[in-house]
């Protein structure tokens, strides 16, 4: 039967080459392989935290009696030695069970959902992107009664995205003694955007972003991933997020079991339920976070950076750059401050890896999405505080400007047509394009420190609300008169609050 170790199914890039690999394979040829080319990218997010993970196991990174030196100088060891030590593979993963469709322990599932469930979930609720119950196929020839087997390989990727990224709400009933559990929280990582330094290498990869230990004090031992351990009893209280283990990998809520076809290649239906009704706080090291004191709700004061299908990764690269300050409104991932210690050689090359997944808080899947940045560790406040801070007064611009846009734009269309809207086409349209101009914008201000922030993105505002409303313009010259006085409010600076007497 299918081994998640042994059996191919990450997809691998090196040069133009793809592969796909076992997890075995994958860390015997890291130091071969550029990068993961999974095709979904919240799956390839979940399988860094869980290679991640791993990847502490057979380093020894996971040693929580460790000094702060002693582990810096433990990964410098590893990075220099160029390659992970096969025993130390071998070893690792000799020891576990990775059998896809193992009777009493199937990786990654619970095999008593068979006699908890009453009935599967579907394999069409399984696979992103099919349409599941009674909903309409508009893009997937599957429906109800057109459930077509999956590869396991393929179901695996589904797999990680539904413990990671699951829904919220209404579930398939799981019953355990005699209570039954009918709602389920939503996954760890769900509408979230992870950052993740990318090495040359996926063996540089992996050891980049293995995070430092920062919490309290942990026995050695006491961590475990869900394949190192049976799985928990849904009722029971809540367990310590210890490191590194179960905090990138053992925060599911969601409970799985896949049913597979005769020769174990195919997977032909899935129960998915609750796993817990227990949601621990956290912080995830590859996720920002926004803070606001002043919510009444003490659960919302600290948010995630929330994925943005129309938010392009430079926007947030203010976020990325600045050390953590505790009066600040942001913090970036916790991973960023490990990234300094690593050899110059590989910190001058690190760029970052976006996923984003655009998801609303319960069931609705809008866009996943990724992205490249540049080499950009030296960018930080920590190297070069001028660029950092140029980054941080160009990022505040470029938003404040498409605010400004905005207010401008519905204030000339309320003008011109004497109707308030709260979605007034000028604006939706401006801030589109907008946003198009202000990226290129952005990195050539980076290189003119003495340029004007404000006016440059202000001059691409104006020009995006001239070309949408251009034929508005020619027409009336209420318009235009509207559409010129906006533009003049694009120049205005935010007048500074005044001093009380």
């Amino acid at each position: 039967m299918f081994s998640a170790a042994d059996d191919p199914w990450v997809d691998t890039r090196t040069g133009y080459h793809y592969d796909q690999v076992g997890l075995r394979a994958l860390f015997l040829n890291a130091h071969t392989i550029d990068d993961l080319a999974l095709p979904h990218p919240p799956a390839a997010s979940a399988l860094l935290r869980i290679a991640i993970a791993i990847t502490a196991r057979i380093t020894g990174l996971d040693d929580p009696e460790l000094t702060a030196s002693q582990w810096n100088a433990l990964r410098r060891t590893c990075l220099e030695q160029g390659h992970f030590d096969a025993d130390a593979v071998h070893t690792y993963f000799d020891k576990h069970i990775w059998g896809v469709f193992h009777p009493v322990r199937p990786w990654l599932q619970e095999p008593l959902l068979r006699t908890q469930c009453d009935h599967s979930t579907g394999i069409n609720v399984f696979v992103p992107g099919r349409p599941g119950g009674n909903n309409l196929a508009w893009f997937s020839p599957h429906g109800h009664h057109t459930s077509e087997p999956v590869p396991t390989a393929e179901a695996l990727q589904s797999l990680l995205i539904h413990h990671y990224y699951g829904r919220s709400g209404t579930t398939t009933p799981r019953t355990i003694g005699n209570t039954t559990i009918r709602k389920q929280n939503s996954g760890p990582l769900r509408s979230s955007v992870s950052f993740h330094p990318l090495g040359r290498t996926l063996h540089e990869t992996l050891l980049a972003g293995v995070p430092a230990f920062t919490g309290d004090e942990q026995l050695p031992g006491a961590d475990a991933c869900p394949w190192e351990e049976a799985a928990p009893n849904p009722q029971a209280p809540t367990r310590p997020v210890t490191w590194p283990g179960r905090q990138l990998t053992g925060l599911s809520q969601h409970a799985t079991l896949l049913v597979p076809g005769p020769d174990g290649t195919t997977v032909t239906d899935a129960y998915i339920t609750s796993a817990t009704q227990h949601k621990p706080i956290t912080t995830d090291p590859y996720l920002g976070y926004r803070f606001n004191p002043e919510s009444k709700d003490v659960a919302r004061r600290r948010t995630i950076h929330r994925a943005d299908e129309s938010r392009a990764w430079w926007r947030e690269l203010d976020t990325l750059v600045l050390a953590p300050d505790e009066h600040g409104a942001s913090l970036r991932p916790a991973i960023f401050d490990t990234l300094n210690d690593l050899p110059e050689s590989v910190r001058r090359s690190l760029r970052i890896r976006v996923h984003g997944f655009d998801q609303d808080g319960k069931v609705k899947d809008r866009q996943w999405y990724t992205a490249i940045t540049p080499p950009l560790l030296n960018w930080t406040q920590e190297h070069d505080p001028g660029k950092a801070q140029r980054i941080a007064e160009c990022c505040r611009e470029a938003e404040q400007t498409g605010k400004r846009l905005a207010f401008v734009a519905k204030e000339a269309w309320d003008a011109t047509t004497h109707s308030r809207t709260t979605q007034p086409p000028w604006a939706n349209k401006a801030l589109t394009r907008y946003w198009q101009k202000a990226e290129p914008v952005f990195w050539r201000l980076l290189d003119e420190p003495d340029t004007d922030a404000l006016a440059a993105f202000a001059a691409e505002a104006a020009a995006a609300l001239r070309e949408v409303t251009e034929a508005a313009r020619i027409s009336h010259n209420s318009a235009a008169r509207a559409v010129a006085h906006a533009v003049r409010g694009l120049y205005r600076r935010p007048s500074a609050p005044r001093k009380a007497a």
